[in-house]
């Protein structure tokens, strides 16, 4: 698969998270539309990341743009390296820093303070789905980490 821009890949997940089918959420649409961005294999395939959305099976904890962000920068990594520590090293060294960036930006790096609500139940989770502030605060966040972590640069980091 070729590889996108950064202003690409940041359409590409207003695409994907924007859908009104809500066919991904906040950590599977960073998670491929990373992977598209440096053609790693299987791309298109948002399984990994599934369970991360909402702060961790919607438990509220870290930010799901982060996680699935996280977990593509790994397998970045891995691909320029074969030192599994150097690769591991990179790849939170990267994360690091756009979890810095994301902090002073939003204020927190938890999806419970970062939204305000606890979407754990189905009936809470629906509630948030169609209240739709996620499609204008959970949006700006995913933007923030995927333009973060789509730069060219950090290819070459990692």
């Amino acid at each position: 698969m070729l590889k996108v821009t950064p202003d690409q890949a940041v359409e590409r997940a207003r695409e994907l998270f924007l859908d009104d089918a809500n066919g991904l959420g906040c950590a599977e649409t960073a998670f491929v539309v990373l992977k598209q961005r440096y053609g790693l294999p299987e791309a298109s395939d948002p399984a990994a990341a599934m369970v991360l959305n909402g702060g961790l099976a919607n438990g509220g904890g870290t930010c799901g743009a982060l996680t699935g962000a996280a977990m593509a920068a790994g397998l970045l990594a891995a691909r320029g390296s074969a030192d599994h520590a150097e690769a591991k090293r990179a790849a939170r060294e990267a994360v690091g820093a756009v979890m810095d960036g994301f902090r002073d930006r939003f204020g927190a790096l938890d999806c419970r303070t970062l939204t305000g609500r606890d979407i754990r139940s189905p009936e809470a989770h629906g509630a948030f789905v169609e209240d739709g502030e996620w499609r204008v605060s959970c949006m700006a966040q995913l933007e923030f980490v995927v333009r973060a972590l789509a730069e060219p640069a950090l290819e070459n980091n990692l």
